[in-house]
């Protein structure tokens, strides 16, 4: 359909788009000319700092006012340090810490990081409160299940990072730490009521929106008793009374990717999701990391078939386009100077080691670590302590291809792993080591109450980053 050239730019204010690569391609830098809000950059569009710094210049060079966004949530989610690991620890080890001032200071290095390579939103910090050990999209990402400890950290986190003039978002609204699906492979749905989420999931966006925070991301999840059978991104109740009224947020608030299972499924197509979560109250959109000329097109077409009948009022759109333009305002103020610690991150993941039992005795210990896969949000980023123990490692690989035959006898045997207590597989490989070999185990996934009976020590990480897993070799004398 033909789209009027002034509710095509209103349309495009709305919109958070992506593309392929190191290098942005011509269609779009012509769509930010002609009005797109922003860019949301992945691991695929990042080689090395001064790359990324020409190409953050380049975007705006064409939009002075653009929004550069990424998702940078330090730990095991990261895309400036996809290549190697995170230099910080995540959430999960900074509740485990439980010094607010520390978490501050760690995403005042973030922000740094961030400015300094001209990144002005970043999707993060994650709010959270992880009660389900099983959940496959949050566990390390949020700082704790605890509502309490997470809200002291969140708005640490939201003022650490906007101290750097990086605005923060805080995620995923109302909140998906109680979930036991991935809601980028399928819709979550959560069975709870008004007051339970009042007491177990909103205190930190609570504590978020008071902290100050810029923006705050929607959660594609289905609560049956407020959003029937839509997600959260998709519901009025969620975001016009919960977010706007009773929680008085007037910032941004941005959807989570529209091209995740579960908005697809919801909605039947992405440009159906967009007009479903601006109708509900949705700013920005985040079309997520496919995106294309075409995919552009068919959501600015539903967008424009939408205000034509009536579907989308203008006003709604005109809204949007507000706040929009007021996080970008608020995001392109020059960046503000911040000091900035090094060895951090290394020294905080330090702290979050949790020892039980003797690592003195594990020389020339052979290095087991158990392969687990890893969710769309974390990427294939390497992890643990692999990287760290080429001279002793033995087998990376799922537990059920690993023979514990293999290991030397005369050797110690370290035992590394993610979610090990999830794996019948890693459990039965430990709980046979164990009968002849001295083993230490580490846990570099979310802390369960599980231990090996007979094991000589058992490490608990909180998290897999590259300062988690220099902070565990070191402790465990590979360093």
């Amino acid at each position: 359909m033909s789209i009027d050239s002034g509710l095509r730019r209103l349309a495009l204010r709305t919109l958070l788009a992506a593309f392929p690569g190191p290098a942005a391609p011509g269609w779009s830098l012509r769509l930010l000319s002609d009005g797109l809000a922003g860019q949301t950059l992945f691991a695929s569009n990042i080689t090395k700092p001064v790359q990324l710094s020409s190409l953050t210049a380049e975007l705006r060079s064409v939009r002075p006012d653009v929004l550069v966004a990424i998702d940078e949530e330090a730990g095991d989610v990261t895309r400036l340090a996809a290549a190697t690991g995170s230099p910080y620890p995540g959430n999960t080890a900074l509740g485990a810490i439980d010094d607010t001032r520390l978490t501050h200071d760690i995403y005042q290095s973030v922000g740094t990081d961030l400015t300094t390579v001209g990144v002005n939103l970043n999707l993060a910090p994650t709010a959270d409160v992880n009660t389900t050990t099983h959940n496959p999209a949050i566990g390390t990402r949020a700082f704790s299940a605890d509502p309490h400890l997470t809200a002291r950290h969140t708005a640490a986190a939201v003022r650490g990072l906007q101290s750097t003039g990086v605005a923060a978002c805080a995620k995923h609204f109302p909140g998906h730490g109680s979930t036991t699906a991935d809601s980028h492979t399928s819709l979550p749905t959560i069975a709870a009521d008004r007051a339970t989420l009042a007491t177990r999931d909103l205190p930190p966006f609570r504590a978020a929106i008071e902290a100050g925070t810029q923006a705050v991301m929607t959660a594609h999840i289905r609560i049956p008793s407020l959003t029937g059978d839509a997600p959260a991104t998709f519901s009025p109740a969620i975001l016009q009374i919960l977010l706007r009224q009773e929680l008085a947020f007037q910032g941004a608030i941005i959807t989570d990717a529209l091209e995740m299972a579960a908005a697809v499924l919801a909605a039947g197509s992405v440009g159906a999701a967009a007009v479903r979560a601006l109708t509900a109250g949705a700013d920005l959109l985040c079309l997520g990391a496919r995106v294309s000329p075409e995919l552009i097109d068919h959501v600015l077409e539903e967008i424009a078939q939408a205000v034509a009948d009536g579907t989308l009022p203008t006003a709604r759109l005109e809204d949007a386009a507000t706040r929009t333009a007021a996080l970008a305002n608020w995001a392109n103020r020059p960046p503000l100077p911040a000091p900035h610690n090094p060895t951090i991150g290394l020294e905080a993941a330090r702290q979050a080691i949790h020892i039980e039992g003797d690592t003195t005795r594990l020389a020339n210990a052979t290095v087991i670590q158990l392969d687990a896969p890893h969710s769309i949000a974390e990427g294939n980023v390497p992890w643990g302590l692999a990287p760290l123990a080429h001279h002793r490692l033995l087998f990376v690989a799922p537990p059920s291809e690993i023979d514990p035959s293999w290991a030397p006898e005369d050797r110690p045997v370290i035992v590394a792993g993610r979610r090990i207590h999830q794996s019948p597989e890693a459990r039965s490989l430990i709980e046979t080591l164990i009968k002849t070999h001295r083993v230490a185990v580490v846990e570099m996934g979310w802390p369960s109450p599980w231990r090996p009976q007979g094991a000589s020590a058992f490490i608990t990480t909180h998290g897999a980053s590259q300062a988690n897993s220099q902070a565990a070799a070191e402790a465990l004398g590979l360093r």
